[in-house]
């Protein structure tokens, strides 16, 4: 099937897989097997309320985009957890062999599985019994690819590791959802954005934005003015933008709460980089049931100043926004707008909010380059069935057996608050 939607942009339904033997949960990518092929993989996570105890994983399934199940481990009992939270999973080659493997914290340890087979390579106890909020693989050690580890509780302490599970150190503060590690020095070494709190390697505070509210709910770094060095950009009860010294350059407060930032160069012939957002605008309550919320779409330019906002008519005020780069190798950037509720479905929007493909089916989403043509496609998923989507038709059976499809950092370091790096120069 294939649907040509305004300004010529094309999207493919590829494939659908059934996913149904992973009793439903969150999905990550990545060339697990090494086949040319990223596979999909399900993470299933126990039932609770993580306002207070966050999830741990219970089963993990393991597809290739043929539709077949590589592997699966764990048990699919009672039911599966929901996405209030992260679930503490990742693909990365954690051990430097060259291969990927699955991270993940399941019956209270953190456990290294093989890629391929699922089979336990290594496993540690936790720090502590609430160390289980999301994984985040940072590189604090110099080595020449990010091999550390940062777990986390829900809200208040991190504990880093290196590859051998030696503790480094320890923070307490107002962590947020997803801390962002990045190199915004240039040492060798990744800093930590932990919420509000920017950490170095050795996990000492450099500077924190000690007048923000609440939490930080996303966090992004690049270069957004254009002075030739990164920013941090945090959203949460406000969107700011700070200099890596913790200048603030600039505060967006005319939103309720701003729970998604993306950076991305989506208006062509704009200075520096825009950022993207999602409001939400009148909350809802998911565990009282109430789900007559409205969210809306906002975006600034490099100096922080509104450009547009939406106005939703639709219900719905769970969105998750994302910068999407290279769909069909195209050297752009859309927004990428999944979980509106209200009858919508996952869309790409342009710079100016319009809708540019309005996709067929409605789930959950994930992106990569799924078969290593340097084409981003997408991946959208539901409890038992999961479709690919391209700009250019792409038979997923006919692309195995190519040399295995690298892992980029953001697909190692996955999470329901997107946070991410746009470091290449604006178009």
């Amino acid at each position: 099937m294939t649907n040509t939607i305004q300004k010529l942009v094309t999207v493919n339904e590829c494939a659908e897989l059934d996913i149904s033997a992973g009793g439903g949960g969150k999905g990550l990518l990545g060339d697990i097997n090494g086949d040319g092929c990223m596979e999909l993989v399900i993470v299933r996570a126990d039932d609770r309320d993580t306002r207070y105890i966050p999830h741990q994983v219970t089963c993990i399934t393991a597809f290739r985009l043929t539709g077949e199940m590589l592997w699966q481990r764990g048990v699919k009992e009672g039911k599966a957890g929901g996405f209030g939270s992260d679930f503490p999973a990742q693909i990365c080659d954690i051990d430097g062999d060259g291969k990927l493997e699955v991270l993940c914290i399941m019956d209270g340890k953190f456990l290294v599985l093989d890629g391929a087979d699922g089979t336990v390579k290594a496993a540690h106890e936790l720090p502590d019994p609430e160390a289980h909020d999301c994984i985040i693989i940072a590189n604090l050690t110099g080595r020449d690819a990010p091999r550390d580890i940062i777990l986390k509780d829900r809200y208040h302490r991190l504990w880093a590791y290196d590859a051998d599970w030696n503790l480094l150190w320890t923070h307490e503060g107002n962590v947020g959802h997803f801390p962002w590690p990045s190199d915004i020095n240039g040492d060798g070494y990744d800093e930590v954005m932990a919420g509000y709190d920017l950490l170095d390697h050795t996990g000492k505070v450099l500077w924190s934005c000690h007048d923000l509210e609440e939490h930080a709910d996303c966090l992004w770094v690049g270069d957004v003015n254009g002075d030739g060095f990164p920013e941090i950009a945090v959203g949460g009860s406000v969107t700011c933008l700070y200099d890596r010294f913790g200048k603030e350059l600039w505060r967006y407060d005319g939103s309720i709460e701003s729970q998604h930032i993306a950076l991305g160069h989506f208006l062509p012939g704009e200075p520096g980089l825009q950022t993207a957002g999602l409001d939400r605008i009148r909350r809802g309550d998911g565990y009282k049931g109430q789900w007559d919320g409205r969210d809306g779409m906002f975006m600034l330019d490099n100096n922080g100043h509104e450009l547009w906002k939406e106005d939703r008519k639709t219900k719905g005020w769970l969105t998750i926004v994302e910068t999407l780069s290279g769909w069909n190798g195209e050297d752009r950037d859309y927004i990428l707008a999944y979980r509106r509720g209200g009858g919508v479905n996952p869309t790409l929007y342009n710079g100016s909010g319009e809708a540019v493909i309005t996709f067929s089916r409605d789930g959950y989403v994930l992106h990569g380059d799924l078969f290593g043509r340097g084409k981003e496609d997408i991946i959208i998923y539901g409890a038992d069935r999961a479709w690919i989507y391209s700009g250019t038709p792409v038979k997923p059976e006919e692309q195995i057996a190519r040399k295995p499809v690298p892992q980029p950092i953001r697909l190692s370091r996955s999470t329901l608050y997107p946070g991410g790096e746009y470091m290449k120069s604006p178009k």
